[in-house]
């Protein structure tokens, strides 16, 4: 290893990954006491506020670099605000203290609580924009995905590769209007389609784990939400590419504000998340990646996983907290 690259991942030794697991609990167990309440904005302030409060606890210079949003926008945990200490390591940090806010209030699968911290400029400062996204697991030939292929190019690459028939092929597609004509063609080409209703980090995620049976990921959704998903990549493997979507002048002048220049770059993981980086979730609701919060008296029960790039382990935490 060069001294570079021992100097970064010493880095993040000093910002301990159960540190980082304490901070998704705690943000997990706060918005957990509001599932099913039908309230996002609740439980999404919970979330943020517990998060925020065990990042300022940690021996760490960091900085949002994806977070609730600009600073006119979010009183808390907004893009550039200073975290931890002030001391330590300088860390960059992605992080959405409730994925899914929706599935949360609507008591439904998949809600977590997601960060990622890198060394200083580790993470792409995607702008609050979509972002075109196709992601594939482990174990495929490099450049198997590709956004200038059709979704039927993509499915057939991708089966080819595993020795199966598209029909044997199932990706995962939020359930959106924007996506109907996408999931009109993959359905044609004769794939499972799996709808989820909000969630695409776990969508992305999903996709290395072959318990799910999901295959690809595919379509639109949040720019921030797909660093947060090429980090949990860095670390398993997998391959992703993203191009950023514009609907209007003001989104390309945000962009602008945040150093894209190349409107039309399609990106690959390793530009959105780079060097050593550590991913972890704790899961709000069950979900096919994590279990949710639990209450058995006075004793909340959390599961975490948490990811590390440079050394590839997987850690799944099962937690006991006493209230």
């Amino acid at each position: 290893m060069s001294s570079s690259n021992t100097l970064a991942s010493n880095t993040l030794d000093r910002v301990l990954v159960l540190e980082m697991v304490r901070v998704v609990e705690a943000a997990a167990i706060a918005a957990s006491t509001l599932v099913g309440r039908g309230d996002e904005k609740a439980a999404d302030a919970a979330a943020v506020e517990a998060m925020r409060a065990a990042l300022n606890e940690l021996y760490m210079d960091g900085t949002v670099v994806i977070g609730e949003g600009e600073r006119d926008e979010a009183p808390m945990l907004f893009i550039g605000e200073k975290v931890g200490l002030g001391k330590g390591p300088e860390i960059d940090i992605a992080l959405d203290p409730l994925e899914g806010t929706t599935i949360c209030a609507t008591a439904g699968p998949n809600s977590l609580a997601v960060l990622a911290i890198a060394e200083k400029g580790g993470l792409l400062n995607a702008p609050d924009v979509y972002m075109d996204k196709i992601a594939v697991g482990p174990g495929y030939p490099e450049g198997i995905i590709d956004l200038d292929r059709t979704p039927t190019e993509n499915v057939k690459a991708v089966a080819a590769a595993k020795g199966v028939d598209p029909h044997d092929i199932m990706v995962c597609v939020l359930d959106r209007p924007r996506h109907e004509a996408m999931i009109a063609e993959l359905r044609a080409v004769g794939c499972g389609v799996m709808l989820i209703g909000d969630g695409d980090v776990a969508g992305v995620i999903a996709t290395t784990n072959p318990d799910t049976t999901i295959d690809i990921y595919m379509g639109a959704g949040g720019a921030p939400e797909g660093v947060l998903a090429c980090a949990a990549l860095r670390c398993v493997g997998g391959q992703f590419k993203g191009r950023l979507l514009f609907r209007n002048d003001d989104e390309r002048g945000r962009a602008a504000k945040w150093g894209v220049t190349d409107l039309d770059k399609q990106y690959d993981l390793t530009e959105l998340a780079r060097g050593d980086c550590i991913f972890a979730a704790t899961g709000v609701t069950d979900g096919s990646l994590l279990e949710g919060v639990k209450r058995k008296g006075k004793i909340m029960t959390t599961e975490s996983v948490v990811m590390r790039a440079s050394s590839g382990t997987v850690r799944w935490v099962k937690g006991e907290h006493r209230i």
